[in-house]
């Protein structure tokens, strides 16, 4: 029977990196790909069952995200995955539709289930509680989106800075009554993206800028919710010229709703926050805030896989910036 200290001997390591490998321990990239090919040259297969009896825990991973039909979790999920096989870990892919109830249910699963870690996309700043599976010491990572008071790791994109410069081009491309589609009040990206977006038109005072919250709506991250509040948008006494649109959903049902108006960009400049495959293929192309989605994933990965090693190292937040991609849509309203 072909034992650990063959695959050791026959990849050059140690034992005890052999057992890293297959127990989802810290190891480089290419020391994992040695073991694995290996341990597939000689046809050693590690015993799961008995691996997970002597860990209390076993290889999978939970990731919970809130809308896996959105490109950008999509993307992310992706990350989290790549970085996970490297050291033989599986994952499992909850959907919570951003309901908190299902959302619960699933990390109760994970804690039941006694998986080796969580990496969750919280669907509320306020209501998202991670203490059962922090009070059993269960390693979690939140990643886009973080649970205000939580002791984890995190790591999140600078939304205020992305919500900001996105609000500043549209003032500089000449709109003056600029309104933003944020997401659900209540969750951490929202509220942040909204904030960037009244620090831009704070620092315009004394130009043409509107900074009215009547130009602005919370919806919910999805194509109808789009639809709606851009309809309401423009059946305002001034409908505004421009619109700062907080998700990448919500942006195709904005666009849906110009066009039920016969409406378009960039006679009202459309800015999604959240770029797309097909935004350079509309016409006019679609102005988008790019998100580094699948950097997310894999660092949110790479995180939790420390923590699983052991990590005593002090709660850490990752932050990754954004870059603004200017295409057509707000070409601006005396350039059309």
């Amino acid at each position: 029977m072909v034992t650990i200290h063959d695959v050791a001997r026959a990849a050059g390591v140690s034992p005890a990196t052999v057992s890293r490998v297959f127990n989802g321990g810290k190891v480089t990239p290419a020391r994992a790909l040695s073991v694995q090919e290996a341990a597939a040259a000689l046809g050693f297969a590690p015993n799961r069952v008995a691996r997970s009896l002597r860990k209390q825990r076993s290889s999978v991973i939970a990731l919970i995200i809130p809308d896996i039909e959105n490109p950008f979790f999509t993307s992310l999920a992706r990350g989290v995955e790549d970085a996970a096989q490297r050291t033989s870990l599986s994952v499992v892919l909850c959907n919570s539709d951003e309901d908190t109830d299902k959302e619960r249910r699933y990390l109760e699963v994970a804690l039941g289930e006694q998986m080796a870690g969580v990496i969750v996309a919280a669907a509320s700043q306020d209501e998202t509680d991670l203490g059962p599976l922090t009070d059993r010491r269960v390693p979690v990572v939140a990643v886009d989106r973080r649970p205000r008071d939580a002791e984890v790791d995190a790591v999140q994109v600078d939304n205020h800075h992305g919500g900001e410069v996105a609000t500043r081009h549209l003032l500089q491309a000449g709109y003056h009554r600029i309104a933003c589609i944020t997401g659900p009040e209540g969750a951490s990206t929202s509220e942040e993206r909204l904030a960037g977006h009244r620090t831009a038109l704070r620092a315009a005072q004394g130009g043409a800028a509107a900074a009215d919250d009547a130009y602005v709506r919370h919806a919910d991250f999805r194509v109808d919710g789009g639809r709606a509040a851009m309809r309401e948008l423009l059946a305002l006494p001034e409908p505004p010229d421009a619109v700062f649109v907080a998700n990448n959903l919500m942006t195709i049902g904005v666009l849906d709703a110009l066009r039920e108006a016969g409406r378009t960009p960039p006679d009202v400049g459309v800015l999604s926050f959240g770029d797309v495959p097909w935004a350079s293929l509309v016409r006019p192309s679609l102005t988008a805030v790019e998100l580094p989605s699948y950097e997310l994933g894999r660092t949110a990965a790479d995180l939790l896989l420390q923590r699983m090693d052991g990590s005593v190292s002090p709660v850490q937040t990752v932050v990754l910036r954004t870059k603004l991609q200017v295409r057509k849509s707000t070409a601006g309203p005396a350039r059309r």
